[in-house]
């Protein structure tokens, strides 16, 4: 068993949460999170994941619980102060700038004044928020109140970030600029735990990932081995009958009515074959005519993992396009 002093950030283990007698949010989470990676918590609805950062955050007791945040049993209280946290859904006074939110956080967070002033600036400027700095926070959107929220979190230059959906709010180019930050804040060693709904963002910018669900972690490992690569191709053609050209390659391969080979938007995706293998389809499909736009291996994505654990069977194909493919050719 691998120990907090053997580089892990957070090593939970058997975390149980019970709200009454009859809600059971969290049923023994056990998970770990090694120093230096950003990490992010996945899960539906209602799997429990708030519940989980405000365990961590201490926010709320949990029923049971045992493990290290930063190598210290949890709600350690000057090790709390190592910990940078953005709430879900946080608020700051509506009456006070920006600048002057900050300044007020870091003070809590026991920050002395001259280094304040130089944080306060040096943060507003990688949120990109320098021009709205002096403005009141009750004027700001959504992804502004992100953007300085994500600034209070790392004003007391923290070891480990905790951000509960830190890109809820902000339009393509705030999320990027969000995952920016975060491997930057990797390449300083930082550590951060990231909670999110988004899939393709915590693909794009996570180390390892854990999945929960109805309180338990059901998955967690590096996204590269979670998302391995399968051994599946996906044909594209160029006009004629998507539906006709399946059947082709279903008889082709021997798979009829196999959920192996089916449709995905204006794909037909075949799974766990390999090169050599697909040949006979893509000869059928020519020898019927068939113009192929394209023929491309493919590997599963996070989203794909997330429907499969979640639901227990894989995730269903996206409706063909209108006008894609889908008439009979001439």
């Amino acid at each position: 068993m691998v120990t907090a002093t053997d580089g892990l950030a957070i090593d939970l283990h058997d975390v149980v949460k019970f709200y009454g007698r009859r809600v059971h949010a969290l049923r023994g989470v056990r998970m770990q999170v090694g120093r230096g990676e950003v990490f992010g918590l996945l899960g539906p609805n209602g799997a429990g994941k708030t519940t989980l950062v405000k365990i961590i955050m201490t926010v709320i007791r949990a029923t049971k619980a045992e493990g290290t945040i930063l190598g210290r049993r949890i709600g350690h209280k000057p090790t709390l102060q190592r910990v940078g946290y953005l709430p879900e859904d946080h608020r700051f006074p509506p009456y006070l700038t920006g600048r002057q939110a900050l300044h007020y956080y870091a003070a809590l967070s026991k920050v002395d004044r001259r280094t304040r002033r130089r944080r306060v600036e040096e943060l507003m400027t990688v949120v990109r928020m320098t021009e709205w700095a002096g403005r009141r926070v009750g004027t700001y959107s959504k992804g502004m109140m992100q953007r300085v929220g994500l600034a209070q979190a790392l004003m007391h230059d923290p070891e480990l970030i905790v951000l509960d959906e830190p890109t809820d709010g902000l339009d393509p180019m705030g999320r990027r600029e969000v995952r920016q930050v975060l491997a930057d804040l990797r390449g300083q060693g930082r550590t951060v735990f990231l909670n999110s709904h988004l899939l393709s963002e915590v693909e794009l910018v996570c180390d390892r990932v854990a999945i929960l669900d109805a309180g338990k972690i059901v998955r967690q490992g590096r996204t590269d081995e979670l998302t391995r690569t399968v051994r599946r191709y996906e044909i594209q053609l160029e006009g004629g009958d998507l539906q006709a050209a399946l059947e082709i390659v279903r008889k082709a391969l021997g798979r009829a009515a196999d959920e192996s080979v089916r449709l995905v938007g204006a794909c037909i995706r075949v799974e766990e074959v390999g090169a050599a293998d697909i040949q006979p389809a893509i000869d059928a499909l020519r020898a019927a005519g068939a113009v192929i736009a394209s023929i491309s291996p493919t590997r599963q994505s996070l989203e794909d993992l997330f429907v499969e654990v979640v639901t227990g069977s894989p995730a269903p194909a996206p409706p063909p396009l209108p006008g894609a493919m889908g008439g009979q050719g001439k």
